[in-house]
C-alpha cells in the first residue's frame, strides 16, 4: 500500500477522529412524512460508522425549510428522539456524526409548505428544475423574498435546530451553506438582489452564514461547529458574478470565528472532480479559511492519498461511494474494488422507505 497518513487518527477541535475520511452528506429520502428516523436508518449510519466522521444526510430546521418529501428534520421532540437512535448507535461502534442543517429556501414547492404558503428567499427569484413532493415532481415556484425583520427568525431556527441537535446527541453540527439552498442564495449574486443589510454588497451578503455561524457557535462552541459551500456550483440556477472574492472573503471572517472546518465542494457539481475543467484556486481558500479544510467531490482513492500528500486537504470527504460501499474504509485501505450503486434506488420514492438500496449493500466478506 502506498504510504500516507489517510488512515491514520486525525484531531478535530477537541475529537480524535479514526481516520481522515468524512461520509458526505447524503439525501436518501427515507424519514417519512414526519421526518422522524428510526431503526432502519440507524442500521444505515451504523454500517458505515467506520469512516472518521459521518455528516449526517441535509436535515431541516423547519417546516418552512423543507424541499423534498420524507427528509428527516431536526426541530422537534420526535425529531429528535428519532435522531437519538441513530447516534447512540453510531458511539456504540465508535464513530462520530455531525448533524447537517439545511433550509432549502426558494428551492421547494407550496405542497412542501405549512399551509401552501410559498418558499422563501433572499429575492424573487425562480430556480429552473424541480423538487420531489409526496405527489412526485413539482416545478419550482418564483419564492417569496424573505422581509427584513423575518431573518432573525430564520437566525433563531438555525440556532434551535442547533440545540436539538445537541440534544439528539450529535457531536456537533455542520451549516448547510452550499447547492443552492438558502445560505448560498444569500451569499451569490445571481440569486440575491436585495437592498436591504442582507444584499448588495459582499460584506452583506455574507452576513447571513456568519450570523447563523455565530448562533451555533453560541449553543456548541466553535470546535463542533463546521460549515459546508460550494464556490462553483452551478445546481439550482446559482452564480457569482466573483467568486474567488465571494468565498475566499467568506473563508477568512469564518476561520476569524473559529469553525472547526471548512467542508468545500470542489468543482461545479460533479462535473468537475478535483484537477479537472475550470477551477478556482483551492488552496487559497483553504490558506485563507486557516482551520481543517474538507475537500469533496469525484475524488477517488488515488485523488485522496494525492490530497494528502501535497497537503491540499486535511480530510477527504466521500458521498457516492459510501452508497454501495458501507465498509468504504476498509476497501480503500486495501486498494480493493468497489461496488456501484444502483442509481434507481437512491432515493426513496414513498413515505416507507425502504431497505433496497439502503442498507442491503454488503460488505467485503
Amino acid at each position: 500500500m502506498t504510504e500516507t497518513d489517510l488512515f491514520r487518527a486525525y484531531k478535530l477541535g477537541d475529537m480524535i477522529l479514526s481516520n481522515r475520511i468524512v461520509m458526505a452528506p447524503l439525501t436518501r429520502r427515507r424519514a417519512g412524512s414526519a421526518g422522524i428516523p428510526g431503526p432502519l436508518n440507524a442500521e444505515y449510519y451504523r454500517q458505515r460508522a467506520s469512516a472518521g466522521l459521518i455528516v449526517s444526510e441535509a436535515t431541516n430546521i423547519s417546516l418552512q425549510g423543507r424541499g423534498n418529501a420524507w427528509t428527516p428534520g431536526i426541530f422537534n421532540d420526535a425529531q429528535i428522539a428519532g435522531w437519538r437512535g441513530v447516534t447512540d448507535t453510531i458511539h456504540e461502534v465508535g464513530g462520530k456524526i455531525f448533524c447537517q442543517l439545511w433550509h432549502t429556501g426558494r428551492v421547494s414547492h407550496p405542497a412542501l409548505q405549512e399551509g401552501g404558503a410559498l418558499p422563501v428567499a433572499p429575492s424573487s427569484v425562480k430556480a429552473e428544475g424541480a423538487c420531489f413532493t409526496e405527489q412526485g415532481p413539482q416545478p419550482y415556484v418564483t419564492p417569496r423574498a424573505l422581509r427584513t425583520d423575518e431573518i432573525p427568525g430564520i437566525i433563531a431556527a438555525y440556532q434551535h435546530a442547533a440545540a436539538c441537535a445537541r440534544r439528539a446527541g450529535f457531536d456537533g453540527v455542520e451549516i448547510h451553506g452550499a447547492n443552492g439552498y438558502l445560505i448560498d442564495q444569500f451569499l451569490r449574486s445571481g440569486a440575491n438582489h436585495r437592498t436591504d443589510a442582507y444584499g448588495g454588497s459582499l460584506e452583506n451578503r455574507m452576513r447571513l452564514a456568519l450570523e447563523v455561524s455565530q448562533a451555533c457557535i453560541d449553543v456548541w462552541g466553535a470546535g463542533r461547529v463546521g460549515i459546508r459551500i460550494s464556490p462553483l456550483n452551478i445546481t439550482n440556477t446559482m452564480s457569482d458574478a466573483d467568486p474567488t472574492t465571494t468565498f475566499c472573503t467568506l473563508a477568512e471572517r469564518l476561520g476569524k470565528l473559529g469553525l472547526v472546518y471548512l467542508h468545500v465542494l470542489e468543482g461545479a457539481g460533479t462535473r468537475f472532480p478535483r484537477g479537472e475543467g475550470a477551477q478556482m484556486d483551492w488552496r487559497a481558500l483553504k490558506a485563507a479559511f486557516g482551520g481543517t479544510y474538507i475537500a469533496n467531490n469525484g475524488f477517488t482513492r488515488a485523488l485522496a492519498i494525492a490530497a494528502r500528500a501535497d497537503d491540499s486537504a486535511d480530510l477527504i470527504c466521500f458521498g457516492r461511494a459510501f452508497i454501495a460501499n458501507p465498509d468504504l474504509v476498509a476497501r480503500l485501505r486495501a486498494d480493493a474494488k468497489l461496488a456501484q450503486m444502483n442509481p434507481e434506488t437512491i432515493y426513496g420514492m414513498d413515505a416507507n422507505g425502504g431497505a433496497v438500496g439502503y442498507t442491503d449493500y454488503p460488505a467485503m466478506l
